[in-house]
């Protein structure tokens, strides 16, 4: 699919759904990687991960174009259009849009988490981070830290 299928697509979509034309451009951005699309308050143009087609399929695709249309058409008629307001979530449950992209090959992977014990008293910590074990000691006994899950 092309950007050219997917402005025609949202123009169906948008007066099938919305019974509103959708009169801005809508493109595939290579760089978003963990969104599945972006309205642009500025300019009113939208951009659409392309992973939710390839990854996926077209319905998914279809559920992320119409989240974004409705921040389209929520705020070119001037009402709330964000996430968190009442006007968005009604119209997002009446047209049948993704409240949610799901994850992509791309988005980075979770952070790691290191768990070191202290040997004395049996303090877990966690930890994104590698401390020196031999350097930094327990606060509440004294006693040296041990790796214990992690690389």
């Amino acid at each position: 699919m092309n950007n050219r299928e997917l402005q025609h697509l949202t123009e169906k979509w948008s007066v099938e759904y919305f019974h509103r034309p959708f009169v801005h451009q809508i493109f595939f951005n290579r760089r978003l990687r963990t969104t599945g699309g972006r309205y642009h308050l500025s300019d009113g143009h939208i951009d659409i991960n392309p992973l939710m087609y390839t990854e996926f399929d077209l319905a998914n695709l279809k559920g992320v174009v119409l989240h974004e249309l409705c921040h389209y058409h929520l705020h070119q008629t001037g009402q709330d259009y964000r996430h968190r307001s009442r006007a968005f979530r009604t119209l997002l449950a009446q047209v049948g849009g993704s409240r949610y992209a799901p994850a992509t090959s791309k988005a980075q992977p979770p952070h790691r988490h290191l768990i070191y014990q202290c040997q004395g008293c049996g303090a877990v910590i966690a930890r994104q981070r590698h401390f020196n074990t031999h350097r930094y000691i327990c606060r509440r006994c004294g006693h040296h830290f041990q790796l214990v899950a992690g690389k």
